[in-house]
């Protein structure tokens, strides 16, 4: 088990220490990740997506707050509500989008689509469709990083439905006897599909973790700046051969499932949904943050907006506009 001490001080609040800029990329990063979703929904209902997506919209706190800790070259595992792991990680909107669509030019040159959307370049070794699938690759990643004296970490993202899967303590416990640099990111947003967690997982998160020695935090998932000042602490520590850590980040999301989960009355109620994205809108309670604090104002906040906004519709029109493979790499690239 870790000591009391070092649980105290990975606990202390940065928010002061971030600079002008890095506050403004926060924000530019959650925003353009609701913007890519929004149109990613808007692509399935008018029929030109192939395949479901699980939109990402109300975690992007999680997301950019995690992957500003990391370098270029660190590693992440993604889930199948991946798309916002994607772009914080450093994925461009018109290849995400290609890929989505099954285009050529897409990061799987169209083969992964929504759930298996990887790119090597900026370290994300892939999302994953089965819940909890990615742990042993991110262990892996942080194995070889470790041997090689890389200085690497490994980010393995998973929501809470994964703590049903023996994989993941697995993983964990080869972690914690190896002490491998990498990072357990538990994105709880309350419901494993259609369950409620509380119907489905016994016991407190952390001290799974913990019950395999492995240092265990809690953050609000909706604070980028909480997030980030986290896992960075984390991240530093797994870097100077400090061992694996657990970090769940309390979130939700705003929409179903997936995209074609529209009335969700039968399991979670309308009151709540509402409260959350009234009162818990991650880049709602930022922007504001931002304004009072006089680190921005609306207009510089609009200005971002529309420059989003214009990447976002360019990166649609690339992608509707891209070619699909050629039938002849049917077998191409689908085993190593």
């Amino acid at each position: 088990m870790k000591s009391n001490r070092e649980t105290k001080n990975l606990k202390l609040k940065t928010k002061n220490s971030i600079g002008r800029e890095k506050l403004l990329h926060f924000y530019r990063q959650m925003l353009k990740i609701r913007l890519f979703e929004e149109q990613v929904n808007q692509l399935y209902t008018s029929a030109k997506m192939p395949g479901l997506a699980h939109l990402y919209i109300g975690q992007e706190a999680v997301a950019v707050g995690v992957c500003d800790a990391l370098k270029h070259d660190d590693f992440i595992t993604s889930t199948h509500r991946g798309h916002g792991h994607c772009l914080a990680k450093g994925a461009s909107v018109d290849r995400m989008f290609a890929e989505l669509l099954g285009k050529e030019p897409g990061y799987c040159r169209g083969k992964g689509g929504s759930m298996h959307i990887a790119d090597q370049d900026t370290g994300n070794l892939g999302a994953n469709a089965i819940v909890g699938g990615s742990a042993g690759i991110a262990t892996g990643a942080a194995l070889s990083a470790k041997m090689r004296a890389s200085q690497q970490v490994a980010v393995c993202f998973f929501g809470e439905g994964a703590l049903g899967q023996g994989l993941l303590y697995e993983s964990m416990n080869m972690a914690s006897l190896w002490q491998l640099p990498v990072i357990y990111v538990c994105e709880n947003n309350l419901y494993n599909e259609y369950t409620h967690y509380r119907e489905t997982t016994a016991g407190e998160f952390q001290a799974r973790a913990e019950a395999f020695g492995i240092l265990a935090q809690a953050t609000d998932g909706q604070d980028v700046e909480l997030v980030h000042g986290t896992a960075l602490r984390l991240v530093e520590r797994a870097r100077q051969g400090k061992g694996p850590a657990f970090l769940v980040c309390h979130t939700y999301r705003f929409h179903g499932h997936h995209v074609g989960d529209i009335d969700r009355s039968y399991y979670r109620p309308k009151k709540e949904e509402e409260e959350w994205k009234r009162e818990r809108d991650p880049i709602k309670l930022f922007a504001a943050r931002l304004v009072k604090r006089r680190t921005t104002d609306q207009k510089a906040l609009a200005r971002i907006e529309a420059e989003i906004r214009r990447e976002i519709e360019t990166g649609v029109e690339f992608a509707l506009n891209a070619p699909y493979p050629a039938p002849s790499e049917v077998d191409q690239d689908v085993y190593a």
